[in-house]
């Protein structure tokens, strides 16, 4: 009798696991929405007093911190120890809650994901850049998913803190010195507005190498042309600008390309035009290129598998292949093995936009950066009396 009752529960458990599976399935991103959009009126002093960015404690990464986890290198390779580029990256959403709109500067649990993106991405770049990273008031993840005046209204607040941080990055630079600018997901957002308004047309734009838009839609007519910069044709090009969305089979894009031709920005892009059923910018990472044709996973020189708790992680080379749809996604083949956890619905790898081709991104970035030449490393800018994180 107890071995029958037993049977019963795990059959009664594997039926509800498959039931929350099939929901998920069908119905994810309406149970995202109804957990995770604030039911809160926005407010910005809740979010606490802006960061000043000429203190060291309002950078999670930068080259004169004794140490910073953007410095994490897998096995077999190291990070630049005199880097003549800086490397300006703006950090996706860490901040889930529906309690709030605005992540305050310190919160414990943002600095935790924080640290695990600066492993998983910001890393690809340590081996030709100091990498600077900013504390900043993110928006909520709830606040991408809904029409509200109160989501816009955070996202600006965020990216008043990322304007001010990118200000304070440039102004330490030595002139001349090149740049690279990168980011995912919402600070790919806030990227797109600062080439907008501080580097096309501008004399900055000249020391650009290349601009890495993980994570987040550009379109073609909609967003580019108010860039300043190109989307990337080849894979030794500057001054060009790289821009992918992971997904695997089946892939469902519609609830992402819904947002951004709605309700994100109202529909509008940066050039002033709507988005909808426009073109959206391509890149694929293991060509270096917006090309259509498909990457075999043998051209794949290394995918980051981290380890459970996400505090590191090794390479698995020629695993994942990659091709551009005419949907504007990266279509990464069947769901790979190593990287189960965080998948958004609609087979959507979003968070792992930089770890499936942490290699060749970074052999991405180190060809366009060798077609430009780097002054000598000038020396590290003072830091103020606050602690170092």
């Amino acid at each position: 009798m107890l071995a029958r009752r037993f049977l019963w529960i795990i059959t009664i458990l594997i039926i509800l696991v498959i039931a929350a599976a099939f929901a998920y399935r069908l119905f994810g991103d309406r149970l995202l929405r109804a957990a995770l959009i604030p039911g809160i009126e926005f407010d910005a002093a809740a979010a606490g007093p802006a960061p000043d960015y000429g203190r060291a404690n309002s950078w999670l990464a930068r080259p004169d911190l004794p140490t910073d986890a953007a410095r994490w290198t897998p096995a077999g390779y190291q990070a630049a120890t005199t880097p003549g580029i800086a490397v300006f990256y703006a950090l996706p959403t860490a901040l889930i809650d529906r309690s709030r709109w605005n992540s305050p500067i310190g919160d414990a649990e943002v600095d935790k994901r924080s640290e695990m993106f600066l492993r998983m991405q910001a890393s690809v770049f340590n081996g030709i850049g100091g990498i600077w990273v900013p504390r900043y008031r993110q928006a909520t993840s709830g606040a991408f998913m809904t029409a509200k005046p109160e989501a816009a209204k955070a996202m600006d607040l965020a990216y008043a803190d990322m304007l001010a941080a990118f200000d304070a990055f440039v102004a330490a630079q030595p002139a001349g010195r090149p740049i690279i600018l990168a980011g995912h997901s919402q600070g790919s957002m806030h990227l797109l507005r600062i080439l907008k308004e501080r580097v096309a047309g501008q004399a900055l734009a000249a020391r650009i190498v290349a601009v890495y838009i993980g994570g987040w839609p550009v379109s073609v007519t909609a967003d580019l042309p108010a860039l300043g910069i190109p989307a990337c044709g080849a894979e030794d090009q500057t001054r060009c600008l790289l821009s992918w969305q992971s997904f695997a089979r089946p892939a469902d894009y519609k609830p992402v390309r819904e947002a951004f031709d709605t309700y994100l920005n109202k529909g509008v892009g940066l050039a002033g035009l709507p988005r909808k059923g426009t073109a959206l910018v391509c890149s694929n990472p293991l060509a270096g290129s917006k090309t259509t044709a498909a990457v075999p996973a043998s051209a794949n020189l290394g995918s980051l598998v981290s380890n459970a708790d996400f505090t590191g992680g090794s390479l698995v080379a020629r695993g994942i292949g990659a091709q551009c749809q005419p949907s504007g996604i990266v279509d990464i083949g069947e769901p790979p093995s190593g990287f189960e956890a965080f998948i958004l619905p609609g087979n959507n790898y979003h968070i792992y936009d930089y770890p499936l081709f942490w290699a060749n991104l970074r052999a991405d970035a180190e060809r366009r950066v060798g077609g430009i030449e780097a002054p000598p490393p000038a020396a590290s800018p003072a830091v103020a009396s606050a602690p170092a994180p």
